[in-house]
């Protein structure tokens, strides 16, 4: 791709390093992880003041309103789906219930049914991790039936040092547990049944309890669709009785469900389960704004900046404290697109292409809201040149590297190595390809429908720290905050590393605004095709 001058872009780039400071990203984190948003659940008190402070500073930045009748707020129709305590799930053999399994130390999930009760009774098969890839000559399900039956799963794929196999070490979205629901339903499943380990889910069961144990904003069923009557996950301890049922240990099940060739097979049990559920109408909303460019043909494009504005909102207390703040996950990304937002309306010269901010509803729940702005755009996907997605800052300080999964499956790949250089940043790989960063953020909503994205993340090099100090910060992080309610904001924080983001974010959205060509994914990508139909092509 031809790149604009140098100069120019260093020029405008300076604009923006007065602009963007990490005392206002401190200032909007403050507020937004703050008690009174009780958490920035959707469809609650907090989630509306949330989006109505982020369209007020969108606004304040010279942001025009891009949603619905001339509003900042485009429209997401969602179901609140709330698990009730009061659900049974058990496994047995000969018709018995042989072992029962308790709400949220054993088992949580919900129906995807929308209604207010499912049951179920059905035989379980275990289908290992429930994966189709023929391009992988991988077939889970192949030579069994599993219409109207439990499937039990893992999630995480096939261990792989070859790149071309489920992509190395880097979880592909074939082991995403949103996959293994997809999949299980194509397959005719009534319900899934995740066995959990941390390895192979990449965090613990404290994570799966807060993040599946509670309401799930789900996209309204179309009339007479297929849905699962439950989909969910057994704890550690609950699944050595599960499949100790069938005669195996975990470990055994999951050495089976790597092996090459893996076979499905019944596990001599039925399971049962009764999920109520309390049922809500939710009307979410996006946070949507443009910034105009100047060009008479490119402002009839744009580059999109995202982040999700939502968290867990209230939720079981822990250590006396029931509000899920999600401070670093993600007021800190809101944070940054803020002032991206408000260091592109202060350029004295606009920037060729369109500027869209978006901060998306439900990423917790799915990538929900991701989905509808991706299926509804301000600017068609075709002429949509580039998402950029802020998701998780930590607040430790500044750093020497970045990691920028997935750019360099894009034609942009250039223009991101070129302004690390402009700021001393290395491009490091992911640190931890086994979690499958790439989808499990809102830029993959963009990409699955072609649009060049990926998301911008710290590196864990911190300046004048030993060089360990940032591994050892996010594994503490990850263990002890993560959708935890001590994800909480502090005034010691140090803000610099989301300082540098942002403007290294901003300084590669303004040079790919101000670039001729159409940035597309390189020969051979997955979602290459995608990027070829919303081009004509």
């Amino acid at each position: 791709m031809r790149l604009l001058p140098s100069l120019l872009v260093a020029a405008l780039a300076l604009q923006a390093q007065d602009a963007i400071t990490g005392e206002n990203i401190r200032a909007h984190i403050r507020f937004l992880a703050s008690d009174l948003l009780e958490g920035r659940g959707v469809g609650t008190r907090g989630g509306e003041l949330a989006t109505n402070y982020i369209a007020s500073q969108l606004a304040i930045a010279g942001a025009k309103p891009a949603g619905a009748n001339g509003t900042y707020f485009q429209k997401v129709e969602l179901v609140g789906v709330e698990p009730q305590t009061s659900a049974t799930l058990s496994a047995g053999k000969g018709g018995a219930d042989g072992v029962f399994f308790n709400w949220s130390g054993g088992f949580v999930g919900n129906t995807m049914q929308q209604k207010a009760r499912a049951d179920f009774d059905a035989e379980a098969v275990f289908v290992g991790h429930g994966i189709t890839a023929p391009e992988f000559e991988w077939a889970d399900y192949k030579g069994v039936d599993v219409k109207g039956k439990v499937v039990v799963l893992f999630t995480n794929e096939p261990p792989s040092e070859d790149p071309k196999f489920f992509g190395g070490r880097a979880l592909t979205y074939y082991g995403r547990w949103t996959y293994k629901y997809e999949e299980a339903l194509r397959q005719g499943a009534v319900a899934v049944v995740i066995l959990h380990t941390s390895p192979t889910a990449g965090y613990g069961w404290e994570v799966v309890k807060s993040s599946w144990g509670k309401e799930d904003p789900q996209v309204k069923l179309a009339p007479g669709a297929a849905a699962l009557a439950f989909a969910g996950w057994v704890s550690k301890e609950s699944g050595e009785k599960l499949a100790g049922l069938g005669g195996y240990t975990v470990d055994e099940l999951l050495k089976k469900a790597d092996a090459k060739g893996f076979q499905a097979f019944p596990l001599g049990i039925r399971m049962k389960g009764s999920i109520p559920t309390k049922i809500r109408q939710i009307q979410a909303s996006n946070v949507a704004a443009i910034i105009p460019g100047s060009d008479p043909v490119l402002s009839k494009e744009a580059i999109v900046f995202s982040a999700h504005w939502d968290h867990l909102g209230i939720g079981d207390p822990v250590n006396g404290d029931k509000i899920y703040n999600g401070a670093v996950d993600n007021a800190s990304g809101c944070a940054v697109l803020i002032e991206i937002a408000r260091a592109w309306g202060a350029l004295r010269n606009r920037p060729k292409r369109s500027a869209i901010f978006v901060a998306v509803t439900a990423e917790e729940s799915g990538l929900r809201g991701a989905e509808v702005y991706a299926a509804r755009p301000v600017i068609p996907v075709g002429k949509t040149a580039l998402n950029l997605n802020f998701d998780s800052f930590f607040p430790f300080g500044r750093v020497k590297d970045v990691v920028v999964n997935g750019a360099e499956r894009t034609s942009v790949f250039p223009v991101v190595q070129q302004v690390a250089q402009r700021f001393n940043l290395s491009i490091k790989a992911d640190p931890r390809p086994e979690q499958g960063h790439y989808y499990r953020s809102d830029h993959f909503a963009f990409a699955r429908v072609g649009v060049p994205a990926f998301s911008i993340n710290m590196g864990d090099e911190y300046i004048g720290k030993d060089e360990t100090a940032g591994a050892q910060l996010a594994f503490e992080y990850n263990a002890k905050n993560y959708h935890q309610p001590s994800d909480e904001y502090k005034e010691s924080w140090d803000m610099g590393g989301p300082e540098q983001m942002a403007r290294f974010g901003f300084t590669i959205g303004l040079t790919v605004a101000n670039t001729a060509a159409m940035p597309t994914w390189r020969a051979g990508d997955e979602f290459l095709p995608a990027r070829q139909k919303s081009l004509g092509q």
